[in-house]
């Protein structure tokens, strides 16, 4: 009786396992032959599709780099403007205040309170000076980065609308392949 039931059971289990795989067998037949192992053009065009969607995205973020990088030439161009109107009130107010010291050594000598005024005020207006030109040279350096930006970002959206125009041909191809494919 024990050896009747070992090999009742193992009939069963190995009947079970056979069922499986077979029920597996058909399954991944059925399965792959609507997905991806028969036809491998509608697979390209699934795959050509999405690249033109990524490429579209590219095109448009890139456009947006664009306009942003305009947006910051122009700010900086403004900026540049701004500077030099302050150095020139700048220069003005050092040549006007050097006459004045002139003025006041003549007037009050050398060591008056007008006289040292009158230098701390010429030392303010050079430091000014100074920060001024700072300024103009940080904004110059800040259009030639913009516009380097600028450059770079035309190359890129001519590359993504060139990777565009190749990938709807690439769809145009595939589908037409699978037409032919589907005749024949």
């Amino acid at each position: 009786m024990d050896l009747d039931k070992i090999v009742r059971r193992g009939l069963t289990g190995f009947a079970l396992a056979g069922l499986l795989s077979v029920g597996a067998w058909a399954q991944s037949q059925t399965g792959s032959g609507s997905t991806t192992g028969s036809n491998p053009s509608s697979d390209d065009v699934k795959q050509d599709t999405k690249d033109i969607r990524k490429d579209k995205k590219d095109v448009r973020k890139d456009r947006r780099d664009i306009r942003s990088d305009k947006r910051d030439i122009a700010k900086d161009k403004r900026d540049m403007r701004s500077d030099r109107r302050d150095i020139r009130k700048d220069k003005k107010d050092l040549a006007n205040d050097v006459v004045e010291r002139k003025e006041d050594v003549n007037k009050y000598g050398k060591n008056s309170q007008q006289v040292k005024k009158d230098t701390a005020d010429i030392r303010a207006d050079r430091k000014d000076l100074a920060k001024d030109g700072k300024d103009m040279k940080a904004d110059k350096s800040d259009v030639r980065h913009d516009e380097a930006d600028l450059h770079k970002d035309h190359k890129d959206v001519q590359k993504d609308q060139k990777d565009l125009k190749s990938d709807k041909h690439d769809v145009r191809h595939d589908r037409k392949n699978r037409r032919h494919n589907h005749k024949g």
